[in-house]
């Protein structure tokens, strides 16, 4: 992302410290990233220090300092899915991406996770691919919805 457009986004939030949480939200889902030097940026721009800036972006999972595929795909491994085979599900998906959980594909298409609960528990095995939930899921289920994003 070029410096104009972190201005821009800056600017739009009115350019103050007390966005900075709003400023990364939305360079994230611009970039899907928050690297270093748009850190930096930020930091420069809002007068807030760097470490304050790497500390608010390294806190909250909702940011990542890490490239981050096109792709993020969710497999939700509480209570309700774990006992319906969550873990089948997550074992096809490592398989078929060729990553374990919190890493990024080479190509940057897929990011996977494993999360806690996406709140449909009625729906396990549940996996949510870029804020679209499947559910009632199978292993092979599982690797025919991923087969739509490839």
């Amino acid at each position: 992302m070029d410096s104009n457009r972190i201005d821009e986004i800056i600017a739009k939030h009115g350019g103050v410290e007390s966005s900075l949480i709003q400023v990364l939200l939305e360079l994230q889902q611009d970039n899907r990233w928050l690297p270093a030097e748009m850190l930096q940026r930020v930091s420069d721009k809002l007068g807030v220090p760097l470490t304050r800036v790497r500390h608010v972006a390294t806190f909250y999972k909702t940011f990542s300092v890490m490239p981050k595929g096109r792709h993020r795909v969710h497999v939700c491994l509480g209570t309700a899915c774990h006992v319906r085979g969550a873990d089948r599900i997550l074992d096809t998906l490592r398989d078929r991406m060729g990553i374990q959980p919190g890493e990024t594909d080479l190509d940057l298409k897929f990011s996977l996770e494993s999360v806690n609960c996406l709140g449909c528990c009625a729906l396990g095995p549940v996996m949510e691919i870029d804020g679209k939930t499947h559910g009632k899921l199978s292993p092979a289920d599982a690797a025919d919805v991923l087969k739509g994003y490839e």
